[in-house]
């Protein structure tokens, strides 16, 4: 099975964030822009949370607030699952079900080296059970 890092081999590992005191209409402008739904917070060079278009959904529209007036320190996660290089796609996709999230910051020796979502362990692993099949299929009409 393939490994996190394998995966930002084939993805890139470039990662977008935004500074606590943005607000989240800043952050959703840049989501928007680069067609991703997290944003690493970074202050200082170091991560201190994450926001997605799900914290948007329910911490600024549910409750009353204003993209413009509300900061990304006011509603991003604080408390962020990651994972590691090392660890498999199966690995990850079972972490990110029992944690109910959908975006890992890929931590190695202390520093953020990529950002995977869902749809990026998705979409590698279907291509990998695709490329087993035809694997497969060949074999069964070679022999």
């Amino acid at each position: 099975m393939k490994t996190i890092q394998q995966l930002l081999g084939d993805k890139g590992s470039q990662v977008w964030s935004i500074g606590p005191d943005a607000s989240v209409y800043d952050a959703l402008v840049l989501m928007a822009e680069k067609q991703i739904g997290a944003l690493l917070v970074m202050d200082d060079g170091a991560m201190i949370g994450l926001i997605s278009e799900r914290d948007y959904a329910r911490s600024v529209i549910l409750r009353g607030r204003t993209s413009k007036e509300t900061l990304v320190s006011d509603v991003m996660t604080e408390r962020v699952v990651c994972t590691q290089p090392e660890q498999t796609l199966e690995e990850a996709m079972a972490l990110m079900t029992e944690k109910r999230v959908r975006h890992l910051p890929v931590i190695a020796d202390g520093k953020v080296i990529g950002l995977i979502s869902i749809g990026d362990l998705i979409k590698s692993i279907v291509s990998e059970h695709k490329f087993i099949i035809e694997q497969l299929e060949h074999y069964i009409s070679s022999g």
